[in-house]
């Protein structure tokens, strides 16, 4: 019996109850017939920080950040002694050089930062002969070499700058840049407001020419949407996004004829809350030494990575790490709007220690307390700083999600920062470029309000979505693993 063909839809940012509201009044109808013919879960927990880099890397490779090591929008490279900016804004690329920004987030992501020790789901896929293809997303990389591409006069004009071949998957059309084959989809260089348009066009082509076995659909423009407009303003963008799927399937001869050979998976990467103030982290150490933006000073001693609503502070001299973490916890914590710092501790354990304006908690794997993915866990301090239920020795949070493996996960990524921030609800912090999205939505933090997503599928997967089990965005890889019938990856 011969298998379905995958599509794997990552719209950014879809929020679970706009997602809800897109269907009860019409206008996801694609999204609804994917939902019927399978399953949706409202409560698929993004990777911490919630940013996209990070999430797209756990979609793409299905692990956390310890293993794929992308730490954060915005992140300071130790080995090179310089910031990474992968657009926070427009003005933090500004900051940091246009050139310099755009490199680190079309080649180096892929290239450099993204762990060799793990697998994308392109490499795996590539590796057992299945036709991949990809659309513009963040994490491509896969076994087929793609050079630039030389067809108009704006991609003529990028070859400029962007002159390095790339490694993705079989058909990889990343905005006009790179393309596998010709086709009479343009991105404008993947504006946003575009970007979905571009992807559906190239998807449809897909299909009609039957050119894939697994295509990751990317969908990003609801991002840009609901970082202007606010998350609670998604209904239109979701339509959007929708009717770029409703395209592939009209293109595969209806819905239903598109759905008997082809299956779904549609996950949202994290989800988005209002923002109504800001956190100037600049502000708040302005009595330190902070590292520029040009990366050089002789007496400098951290370096500061606002990304949305998460934040990290490295220490650039390490051997000064245990005089200054405590300074650097306190300072974020008298900020309005910081509502988590999070450290490493020196106990030989790997300890981990959360501080908010409740207290103090600290936790380490093994013990008598089993999280929703089967992790043991021990616990000292004040639960209230995760509100944290233990009953019956089970750890949850509704408040934060899986708190305890997203925050293990992302304090052993070996890029991370000596302390991670989380914020409060409705709060952001400024980037680099003095900007935040006051009046619209964004995300980043531990919290629920920015960490629940959406999953959908249908025609593979489990037949029962087991409503007690937490689903993360790790699941999606070995859902295509599986549907292929690939071992589960070690």
């Amino acid at each position: 019996m011969s298998r379905k063909k995958l599509v794997l839809a990552v719209i950014d940012a879809m929020k679970p109850a706009m997602l809800e509201r897109a269907i009860a009044t019409g206008r996801a109808p694609a999204m609804k017939l994917v939902a019927e013919r399978g399953h949706q879960v409202d409560d698929c927990v993004a990777a911490f920080p919630s940013v996209t880099p990070v999430c797209a890397a756990s979609i793409a490779t299905g692990v956390g950040p310890d293993r794929h090591h992308i730490p954060s929008m915005n992140w300071y490279r130790r080995e090179e002694q310089r910031y990474i900016e992968y657009g926070t804004s427009f003005k933090a690329s500004q900051a940091f050089g246009f050139k310099r920004s755009l490199t680190d987030t079309i080649y180096n992501m892929n290239a450099e930062h993204l762990s060799r020790d793990v697998e994308t789901v392109f490499e795996s896929l590539d590796d057992a002969e299945v036709r991949t293809a990809g659309t513009t997303y963040l994490m491509y990389r896969g076994r087929h070499e793609h050079e630039v591409a030389n067809e108009t006069a704006l991609t003529r004009l990028a070859a400029t700058v962007f002159k390095r071949s790339v490694q993705g998957p079989r058909e990889f059309f990343y905005a006009d840049i790179f393309a596998s084959r010709r086709t009479p989809c343009r991105s404008q260089l993947g504006l946003p407001g575009v970007r979905d348009q571009h992807s559906g066009c190239v998807g449809s082509y897909l299909v009609e020419q039957d050119l894939f076995d697994f295509l990751l659909l990317s969908l990003p423009d609801n991002d840009t949407h609901s970082h202007k407009l606010g998350p609670f303003a998604q209904v239109t963008s979701l339509a959007a996004a929708d009717r770029q799927l409703e395209r592939l399937m009209h293109a595969g001869g209806g819905p239903e004829a598109f759905l008997d050979e082809h299956a779904v998976i549609v996950v949202s990467d994290h989800s988005q809350s209002q923002v109504e103030q800001e956190i100037d982290l600049f502000a708040g150490f302005e009595s330190w030494e902070v590292l520029p933006a040009g990366g050089r000073s002789e007496e400098a001693q951290i370096a500061l990575c606002p990304a949305s609503r998460s934040a990290q502070v490295y220490v650039l001299d390490r051997d000064k790490r245990r005089a200054l973490v405590p300074r650097i916890i306190r300072t974020a914590l008298a900020l309005e709007g910081v509502d988590l710092a999070i450290a490493r501790t020196d106990h030989p354990d790997g300890e981990a220690m959360v501080r908010s304006d409740a207290g103090e908690l600290r936790f380490t794997s093994g013990g008598d307390l089993v999280d929703a993915q089967g992790e043991r866990w021990s616990v000292e301090g004040d639960l209230g700083v995760l509100a944290l239920d233990t009953t019956d020795d089970r750890v949850r949070s509704a408040t934060y999600p899986d708190a305890l493996g997203r925050l293990w996960s992302a304090l052993r990524c070996a890029d991370a920062g000596e302390v991670l921030l989380s914020a409060k609800p409705g709060f952001e912090f400024l980037d680099w470029g003095r900007t935040a999205h006051v009046g619209g939505g964004s995300h980043g933090s531990l919290h629920a309000t920015d960490s629940h997503g959406s999953l959908l599928w249908c025609g593979t997967g489990p037949d029962d979505p087991a409503p007690d089990r937490q689903w993360t965005l790790r699941d999606v890889v070995p859902m295509v693993r599986e549907h292929f019938g690939l071992p589960a990856a070690e």
